[in-house]
């Protein structure tokens, strides 16, 4: 099940192609041996966005299907939910 309304699905495609624009750009500093902490710089931006997109997906899971399930009493939904953000705060 999916819950991302079309809306965040659209944010979300523009903040993921800026962030490929940003992964390109930091392609291309190291290809042009520019400076390291530059580098480290623009590598910290890109984490910042992704990390970002990823707690915007997390609010629509939590919103859309983790509720959607708790209404309908599948409680496995909270192992899951935990697990996920376990996996995403790493």
């Amino acid at each position: 099940m999916n819950s991302i309304s079309k809306e965040v699905k659209e944010d979300l495609l523009v903040r993921l192609n800026r962030i490929e624009g940003q992964t390109r750009g930091v392609k291309k500093m190291v290809e042009n041996e520019k400076y390291c902490v530059d580098i480290l710089t623009q590598i910290v931006a890109a984490r910042g966005a992704l990390k970002k997109v990823g707690l915007k997906v997390l609010q629509e899971h939590i919103n859309g299907c983790v509720q959607s399930s708790l209404q309908n009493e599948d409680e496995e939904i909270i192992d899951e939910l935990l697990n996920v953000i376990n996996r995403f705060i790493d």
